[in-house]
C-alpha cells in the first residue's frame, strides 16, 4: 500500500493530522504508522534516522549549540465508533485527535519541512505510551538507546490546548489493608468485620485536605482518593480483610520516596503495600530554549495536572515542558476531536521559535 504521508500532505500539518489519525495505530499495533514515518523522513536528506522496535528517532547534526527534542507517542487508545475521522466545520473528530496525533503532526511537519532550525534537533516517534509502562517505548530507548534521548531541552507533544504545561505531577498507587476475624454471620459477634473496619480509612480520605503547591509560578494540587475497594468471601461470612486501593497525585517537589512516606503516614497503624509509582517533573523553565519558547507562545505557563514522559526527560537531568493543539479533556472520549485553528497556531508557534 501507498504511504499516504505524501509530500503534499506533510507540508499541511492540519490535512497531515486526519492522515494520521486515518492510520489506525492502537497501542501494540503502531508497525504500519511507523513504517510511514520512518520512510517519510529517511526521504529527508538533512537527517538521520534509526529505529528501535516501533519507535523512530531522527535528529539533526548541523554542529548547533544546543539540542531540542520534540517527542510525541504514536499510538492510541482502542478505537470506540470514531474512525476513520470526520470534519465538521472547525473540528477534526477520531480517534487520537487530541492526544495526540495533532501534536505528532506538528513535529512530523517540522521534521520533514525544517532543514535548517536554530537548534539542533531530535524527533522522537514512540510506541505503546497509553498502556503498561514496560511497553513505552521512550522507557525502552532510555535503557537501550539512552544517547537518542540527550538534549539541552524536550517539548513533549501532548495535548494541553495550546497552552505550556510545565512539569508533571508524579502518581502512586497503594494497597491500604484492614484484617479482621472469620465467622458464620449467624454469630458474626465471634469474629471482627474487616469491610466495616476499612471505615476508618475511608473516613481518613474523606477528611483528607489536598496540598497545593506553587513551583516557578506553577500551581500543583496534589490529591489522595480511593480508587477501587476489594473485600468479602462469601454471603454468609463475616471477613477477615479488606483492601483499599489508593491513587496520590503529588507535586514535583516530592521525592517517590516522600510521597510513599506521607501514605504511611495518612493511613498510620495500618498496611501499606506500594504497586506503582512514577516520578514528578520540575517546571524546567530555566534553560535558554525554554524561555525562548515560552516567548514564542506569548503566554504564562500551567502546572501540567497529571502524569506524562516529560519525567522520563527530567530523570535525566533535561528540562521538559508539555505542548499540544488537543484539549487533554477531549483525550480518551469517544468524541475525541481537535480544532483546526489550534492545529495552525502551534505549527506557526513552533516555526517562530524553531527557524533560524
Amino acid at each position: 500500500m501507498a504511504n499516504p504521508l505524501t509530500p503534499d500532505v506533510l507540508v499541511d500539518p492540519v490535512e497531515l493530522t486526519r492522515t494520521l489519525v486515518d492510520i489506525e495505530s492502537v497501542s501494540r499495533h503502531e508497525q504500519a504508522i511507523a513504517d510511514n514515518v520512518e520512510e517519510v523522513l529517511r526521504q529527508a536528506s538533512h537527517l538521520s534516522v534509526d529505529r528501535l522496535g516501533n519507535t523512530v528517532m531522527a535528529r539533526t547534526d548541523l554542529g548547533r549549540d544546543q539540542r531540542v527534542v520534540l517527542a510525541g507517542h504514536l499510538d492510541t487508545v482502542p478505537i470506540n465508533d470514531n474512525f476513520p475521522s470526520t470534519v465538521v466545520d472547525d473540528l477534526i473528530y477520531g480517534c487520537g485527535t487530541s492526544d495526540m496525533k495533532s501534536g505528532v503532526a506538528l513535529a512530523l511537519h517540522l521534521a520533514a519541512g525544517l532543514p535548517d532550525p536554530r537548534y539542533d534537533l531530535t524527533f522522537l516517534f514512540y510506541e505503546a505510551e497509553e498502556i503498561d509502562s514496560k511497553y513505552n517505548g521512550l522507557r525502552l530507548v532510555a535503557e537501550s538507546r539512552p544517547e537518542w534521548l540527550l538534549a539541552d531541552f524536550a517539548v513533549l507533544l501532548e495535548p494541553t490546548y495550546g497552552v505550556v504545561e510545565a512539569g508533571c505531577q508524579g502518581t502512586l498507587r497503594a494497597l491500604v489493608r484492614t484484617t479482621g476475624r472469620r465467622a458464620h454471620t449467624a454469630r458474626a459477634w465471634r469474629g471482627v468485620n474487616a469491610i466495616h473496619a476499612a471505615g476508618d480509612v475511608l473516613r481518613r480520605l474523606s477528611d483528607y485536605r489536598a496540598r497545593t503547591v506553587t513551583i516557578d509560578g506553577c500551581t500543583y494540587r496534589e490529591g489522595l482518593n480511593a480508587v477501587k475497594i476489594h473485600g468479602g468471601v462469601a454471603g454468609n461470612v463475616v471477613p477477615d480483610e479488606c483492601v483499599v486501593e489508593v491513587n496520590m497525585r503529588f507535586a514535583p517537589d516530592r521525592t517517590e520516596k516522600q510521597a510513599l512516606e506521607h501514605v504511611h503516614e495518612v493511613f498510620e497503624g495500618y498496611e501499606v503495600e506500594l504497586t506503582d509509582s512514577a516520578p514528578g517533573a520540575l517546571p524546567g523553565l530555566s534553560a535558554a530554549p525554554a524561555r525562548e519558547f515560552l516567548a514564542a507562545v506569548g503566554a504564562e505557563p500551567a502546572a501540567k495536572l497529571g502524569w506524562t514522559d516529560v519525567a522520563r526527560f527530567a530523570a535525566l537531568g533535561i528540562p521538559a515542558l508539555n505542548y499540544g493543539p488537543g484539549d487533554p479533556l477531549l483525550a480518551h472520549a469517544p468524541d475525541e476531536h481537535v480544532e483546526i485553528g489550534k492545529i495552525r497556531d502551534g505549527a506557526a508557534t513552533l516555526y517562530r521559535w524553531l527557524a533560524s
